[in-house]
């Protein structure tokens, strides 16, 4: 039972965030990059946000394009994480923990997240990652704060991912 905790946890998640989507304007969804870009996602410079160290000392936001208005503003986040592109549902769950939903597949998730997490510095304790089909979970050390960060995702189905980051005393 140990060995499948992490699946239950990732799965209660899932779930809480789809009762919060309730609440929160189930529907909304964040625009895609412009037309003939070759990003897929926005990266850290794309949006100017500070570094995952320089997040500590200054609250740092991630953006997302808003599909609410054309030529707006990018929609801000408060998170010092890295953000895929086209994301909803986000939701900051307290102490640096948030939860949103992607466009993404499962297998890009991951490799933005190792890819964004590698260039910030952080390593990837290879021993806590579990990757399935429609399932992942990474772990990452070197956070100034001495916790790891833990990042989890669930396949919605249809093109989305349900992903999960928090600190964590691992």
């Amino acid at each position: 039972m140990k060995k499948n905790y992490w699946i239950f946890a990732v799965i209660l998640l899932v779930f809480a965030s789809l009762a919060c989507n309730l609440f929160n304007g189930l529907g909304k969804t964040a625009a895609t990059p412009e037309a003939g870009t070759d990003n897929p996602v926005i990266t850290q410079e794309a949006v100017e946000q500070p570094t995952m160290e320089s997040a500590n000392t200054d609250e740092a936001t991630a953006a997302a394009p808003d599909a609410t208005q054309p030529g707006t503003e990018p929609k801000k986040y408060d998170t010092e994480f890295p953000l895929p592109a086209d994301i909803s549902g986000f939701t900051d769950m307290g102490n640096g923990a948030i939860n949103f939903q992607a466009k993404i597949s499962v297998k890009d998730a991951i490799a933005f997240y190792r890819d964004n997490f590698a260039k910030a510095g952080y390593k990837e304790r290879a021993i806590n990652t579990a990757i399935t089909d429609t399932t992942f979970s990474l772990v990452f050390d070197g956070h100034s704060s001495g916790k790891a960060i833990v990042v989890q995702g669930v396949d919605l189905g249809g093109g989305s991912v349900n992903i999960n980051i928090r600190f964590e005393n691992v």
